[in-house]
């Protein structure tokens, strides 16, 4: 959509300028605002909106800011004074930045290139090491360079700390939960995925952190029903708490059950706990709105119902792919949830019936999860924002009429792999125009007539998966590129009627981030350099198996794709000098899949991983080039927190 030009008879700006306040800017569109305005008035202008103005406008901005702070001295004196949070893409710059802005609180180094303990002392030894003393919340996701000994450096450094994320860090242990354990006011931590952590790594934060609220351990596999036992008697405070796929049994929940302020329990794949266990939070945990035993294969209805019948206060329920069916007395159970908003129940066999008492009770339900199921809760719901029915079978043109005609808030839907999704279906679906998110994968029956309904009807769209919908093709992206314009994510895997003139449309979708053309076979360098030079925001790309693509489309990518994190190209056709400028040149790249590239040499592929040594993260690598590749180099890029996997 172009920006609103402003009527010809509208009054003056100067003569309303001084006078604006927070209701009349609040009304505005800011950025048609702000346009209109650089075009007509000098910077100076900007000087007779107060503060509180400025900053509102900033809040507006989104991804506009820096485009703002670049031409406004206003704007850039206003922000760096009141912005708080800050993500650092290159070590060497954070100083720089961390004196620019001086009231940051929260810190994301999570994609940094390389972090290790000496940069951290040389961080905290610099004659500025002040920068440390307000900052509230740490992120150190996937830090894998980082020890122990700096990020207890790092920890003491940090009086006011109140969360830190040491997700994915899967060399973490318990010698780094004990340096945890030195922020005495943390009140958040998440240790997914931290793998080495055992019970006394817990025991240490458990005795330490005494005033945690959240903790995360999912896959943190060390841990046993002694550090849960440990942790629930020395956090009182704990109110979210996240044991997914741990190998804890009933004894655990026998501790949790002690906590009296937890509000959300998330225990996802425990498959040692039964319903004796979940029988322990019937009467404990009085707080609880949320529970999610999604995949635990030993758990019924009767043991949810335990659960339901001693918290009437739920509001969010997961049982997906645990449960076959709804008995009756957990349906019947339901009606006393009068606060239920969430419910997903993946998997379970449900009949009209129980859906007329769950439309018809739950009247505050705005999401409901039926993959592999069917919905007629429609009508009983108008206020539904997310409904996924992935894998419905029985889901009709009929069904689909009545979510378009009643379920007009809808903001996510999923009908991945429902067959009966048509042309006509998605007609009706586009009366929901403030879709967000819609997912389509898999339907084979529709095309770009009913591309174009959604097209021009959800302007909202940011994301949208047309997974193997092989009747797609460059008409039905030209309607979408017109109408969608804020599409961000988009999965167009094996559409092979797309062509590059299919991608020349899509290069006016300035937004678009996520981009996955996997197996797209008409697809040539011609329509990914139109990509490259327009999708400046490109940060996740997908084109394993596009085999007409070769040096020419890699090259463009090389120099116009610098926001790049991650790329699949395997089994593409690019040369040894074209991959080495590629790897070298996306500074930002943290994840690249490699494999079978018919046209690279071994001596090719090592030079690109040198390339990039110090800044990816993640390489995935053809198995059987495993032990010709040289072990120094594999050894060095180890070293540097970088994680080959093999295929």
């Amino acid at each position: 959509m172009k920006p609103t030009k402003p009527r010809r008879n509208s009054p003056s700006p100067f003569s309303s300028l001084s006078h604006l306040n927070q209701t009349k800017l609040k009304n505005l569109n800011i950025l048609s605002f702000l346009c209109c305005f650089n075009l007509m008035l000098s910077e100076s202008v900007f000087c007779h909106l107060t503060e509180d103005l400025l900053i509102r406008v900033l809040d507006k901005l989104d991804s506009d800011r820096k485009s703002f702070r670049l031409v406004c001295k206003e704007f850039l004196r206003v922000e760096s004074t009141t912005r708080k949070t800050i993500r650092i893409l290159r070590i060497e710059f954070l100083l720089n930045l961390l004196q620019k802005y001086q009231n940051i609180e929260s810190l994301d180094l999570s994609v940094c290139p390389w972090i290790e303990d000496g940069a951290v002392s040389t961080l905290l030894n610099h004659w500025s090491s002040s920068w440390t003393l307000g900052i509230k919340r740490l992120i150190l996701s996937r830090v894998t360079g980082l020890g122990y000994v700096g990020l207890e450096m790092l920890i003491k450094a940090c009086p006011l700390l109140e969360a830190v994320d040491v997700s994915h860090c899967w060399g973490f242990g318990d010698r780094e939960a004990a340096a945890l354990s030195c922020g005495g006011k943390l009140k958040e931590i998440n240790m997914d995925k931290c793998l080495g952590v055992t019970d006394i790594g817990l025991a240490k934060i458990a005795v330490g952190c005494s005033k945690l609220e959240k903790l995360s351990l999912k896959w943190c596999l060390e841990i046993s029903d002694l550090g849960i036992d440990l942790l629930s008697k020395k956090c009182f405070d704990l109110n979210f708490l996240d044991v997914s796929y741990l190998k804890v049994t009933n004894e655990s929940l026998r501790s949790i059950a002690s906590l009296l302020k937890l509000e959300v329990f998330i225990m996802v794949g425990c498959y040692l706990v039964d319903d004796a266990g979940l029988q322990f939070l019937e009467k404990g945990c009085p707080l609880l709105k949320a529970i999610d035993v999604s995949r635990c294969n030993c758990v019924s209805p009767s043991g949810l119902l335990s659960v339901i019948s001693g918290h009437e206060g739920l509001e969010q329920i997961n049982a997906g792919h645990c449960l076959s069916e709804l008995s009756a007395p957990l349906t019947n159970g339901l009606k006393n949830l009068k606060h239920l908003s969430v419910i997903r129940i993946d998997g379970v066999r449900v009949s009209d019936f129980i859906l007329q008492i769950i439309g018809s009770n739950c009247k505050s339900l705005v999401e409901l999860g039926l993959s592999k199921s069917i919905s007629t809760i429609a009508n009983s719901c108008p206020n539904l924002a997310c409904l996924k029915l992935e894998s419905c079978d029985m889901v009709t043109e009929i069904g689909l009429y009545q979510i378009g005609s009643s379920c007009l808030m809808l903001e996510e839907l999923d009908l991945t792999d429902c067959s009966g999704v048509n042309d006509i279906a998605l007609k009706y679906l586009s009366r929901c125009s403030k879709l967000v998110r819609l997912k389509l994968g898999l339907c084979t029956n529709i095309s770009d007539i009913g591309l174009a309904h959604i097209a021009c009807n959800c302007p909202k769209l940011t994301e949208l998966d047309l997974y193997r919908c092989v009747r797609i093709g460059d008409d039905g992206l030209a309607a979408l590129t017109t109408g969608c314009n804020k599409l961000a994510m988009l999965n167009l895997a094996y559409c092979n009627r797309i062509t590059d003139a299919g991608l020349k449309c899509i290069s006016n979708l300035g937004e678009l981030s996520d981009f996955e053309l996997r197996g797209l076979s008409n697809i040539t360098s011609i329509g990914i350099k139109a990509v490259a030079v327009s999708c400046k925001r490109l940060a996740n790309l997908d084109l394993k198996h596009c085999e007409k693509l070769d040096d020419t489309g890699f090259r463009a990518l090389a120099f116009y794709s610098q926001n790049l994190l991650q790329i699949n190209m395997s089994y593409c056709n690019v040369s040894d000098h074209v991959l080495w400028l590629l790897m070298s040149n996306l500074k930002r790249l943290q994840d690249a899949k490699l494999v079978y590239l018919v046209n690279v040499t071994i001596q090719g592929l090592e030079l690109a991983l040198i390339s990039c040594c110090g800044r990816i993260k993640k390489v995935k690598l053809q198995r059987s080039l495993e032990f010709s590749i040289s072990s120094e180099i594999l050894e060095t890029i180890h070293e540097r927190g970088c994680k080959v996997r093999w295929d």
